[in-house]
């Protein structure tokens, strides 16, 4: 895919790790600090989401996140456009600060 070609995708984490001995604690806080560093912000307990522009960089942090899984739990990953993730519908609730839409393009500032 050319430079111009590309399009933004967002990469969305949903992990379900234990918590219940202090070991396992910190194995979660080293996760979401491994997640938070990488670019992500949390959309909810437990779910986080991060922009990618284009498929090299979708590669990229998905070699990144491989490397840096825990050893329990459940973590899944699932890659969508940005207009997909524009069009989610809130149920309960609003859209945080940082998902405040500013284009057209459907394009967020974090």
């Amino acid at each position: 895919m050319s430079n111009s070609n590309q399009r933004y995708m967002r990469l969305l984490v949903f992990f379900d790790l234990p918590m219940v001995t202090p070991k396992e604690k910190k194995i979660y806080q080293q996760f979401r600090k491994f997640l938070l560093g990488d670019g992500y912000d949390m959309v909810q307990f437990s779910v986080y989401c991060r922009i990618c522009n284009g498929e090299d960089a979708v590669d990229k942090h998905l070699r990144r996140l491989n490397a840096n899984l825990p050893s329990k739990g459940s973590v899944r990953f699932l890659q969508i456009t940005d207009r997909q993730y524009a069009n989610m519908k809130f149920l309960v609730g609003k859209p945080t600060i940082k998902e405040k839409v500013v284009s057209n393009d459907q394009i967020t500032l974090f």
